[in-house]
């Protein structure tokens, strides 16, 4: 269904619901001058699935910055985290327009979301180990989705999210920002252009996290879906660090926990791995060796990985080396020198916790690298001022985002071979095309995981 089909089916229905207005979430029937660039015929509606502290600091706030677009929905599985989400676009909308605004409706259940057909797309903000399950969902459901980083909890999800999107011609954009970022797209271009002679080897550096977390049982808070929250994964006692806080949106405990992600490999390595393959032109691929050692915790409820060195090598030769003990951001070696990117800010390693130190995000062997232009006959990457803004512009033209699917996956299925190294401790031999590796089946058994009923692909839960 196209974009245009979508606005005329949302006009109808608005203007045959407007009687009932109180019951979809909306005060009284409220006409264009309310919306103003907002008017129901020219927004694209947007549901928030997922309503905690990514989707409060990052995702809502740039969605809400763009004019074409309108939150009208949020979904989380903590009562209280709806009634906050509700508020937080209520309010901004309020401010926005001048006038008391109270038109957003919450959900406890994303199914029902989804089912709204006002609803044209869906911004996905929870906990790794749900990405897949939803975002697969929500595309058969006819909306456009923007899903958080990492594409997947295991390499068979992300496989299966692939080609479910693009079976079914939706648009969706993984949460790849640094593709957005003025020195991560500089750098890219600069490497593809053979600025540092030919790549041969490609390094990463990425945070860490700490052991800890309290693994005694607690009673689940009674507004709470904690058995939709485990999701397909296994049945545990709830405590606090295994899930997330009971008030405010700071760092929740589930990041800690393999059950429901592999640790800062995917959480930070989504971001680096990607940018690294957009500048080594191996976006839809991965490596064909991979080896590795790590430490895992051996105390406490939390479980990722601690301190690692992982590698890999490509079929045309490079090779890349990740750890926590190389500078956050990425680094390409070539035959006439290297180049260095990251984030304009640093947590600070003599400040308080928190606190961030701005740093050089782009550093090259020799700087008359940096100054170099990338003539019209040579390579020009895919260029987006922000990845919400573009998701949303791609929606209206229907063409290909800056970070569509397959290419997310690619990032994640990467970071998840680099984990399944870090299990095995031994050489693995991964074959990018099948997807498999070879000759191994205690490694393959690792691509996927037992889903939980009825917490599977084929299901929703009611």
């Amino acid at each position: 269904m196209t974009l245009a089909q979508k606005s005329a089916i949302s006009r109808r229905t608005f203007v045959k619901t407007a009687g009932a207005a109180v019951a979809v979430g909306f005060p009284t029937i409220l006409p264009s001058s309310v919306f103003g660039q907002m008017a129901p015929s020219k927004q694209i509606n947007v549901g928030a699935i997922g309503v905690g502290r990514i989707s409060r600091v990052h995702d809502m706030p740039a969605i809400l910055k763009v004019d074409g677009a309108r939150i009208m929905a949020v979904c989380d599985l903590a009562g209280h985290r709806v009634d906050e989400g509700k508020q937080f676009v209520n309010d901004f909308y309020t401010k926005k327009t001048g006038k008391p605004y109270d038109g957003v409706t919450g959900y406890h259940n994303y199914n029902e979301l989804l089912a709204n057909k006002d609803i044209d797309a869906v911004v996905i903000s929870t906990p790794d180990h749900q990405h897949a399950l939803i975002a697969a969902a929500a595309v058969r459901a006819g909306k456009d989705v923007y899903l958080q980083k990492p594409a997947s909890l295991t390499i068979a999800e992300g496989r299966y999210l692939s080609d479910t999107v693009q079976s079914t011609g939706q648009i969706l954009q993984i949460g790849s920002q640094q593709r957005s970022w003025k020195q991560f797209h500089r750098a890219c271009e600069l490497v593809r252009n053979g600025r540092i002679g030919e790549v041969k080897h490609v390094e990463i550096g990425l945070p860490g996290d700490p052991a800890g977390g309290d693994p005694a049982p607690m009673p689940i808070p009674s507004d709470f879906n904690y058995d939709a929250w485990l999701g397909s994964t296994p049945n545990v006692p709830y405590t606090v660090d295994r899930v997330m806080p009971l008030e405010g949106f700071d760092r929740p405990g589930w990041l800690r926990m393999e059950q429901f992600g592999a640790g800062m490999i995917t959480g930070w390595g989504a971001h680096h791995v990607d940018t690294a393959h957009w500048g080594m032109n191996t976006e839809h691929t991965g490596p064909v060796e991979i080896w590795g050692t790590a430490e895992f915790p051996t105390h406490g409820l939390w479980n990722v990985h601690g301190k690692f060195l992982t590698h890999a090598i490509y079929a045309n030769g490079v090779t890349m080396d990740i750890s926590g003990d190389f500078p956050n951001g990425i680094k390409w070696y070539g035959t006439k020198g290297s180049l260095f990117v990251t984030r304009d800010e640093q947590a600070s390693p003599t400040a308080k916790p928190g606190d961030k130190v701005k740093i050089e995000p782009l550093v090259a062997s020799d700087p008359k690298i940096l100054d170099s232009v990338i003539g019209p006959d040579e390579i020009h990457l895919y260029t987006a001022t922000e990845q919400h803004a573009n998701w949303l512009e791609c929606i209206r033209t229907r063409k290909q985002p800056t970070a569509p699917v397959e290419i997310g996956h690619r990032a994640c299925s990467t970071c998840l071979l680099h984990h399944i190294a870090m299990k095995t401790k031994r050489h693995l031999h991964w074959d990018p095309e099948r997807e498999r590796f070879n000759h191994d089946d205690e490694a393959n058994a690792m691509l996927s995981r037992p889903m939980r009923t009825p917490y599977i692909f084929e299901n929703t839960f009611g």
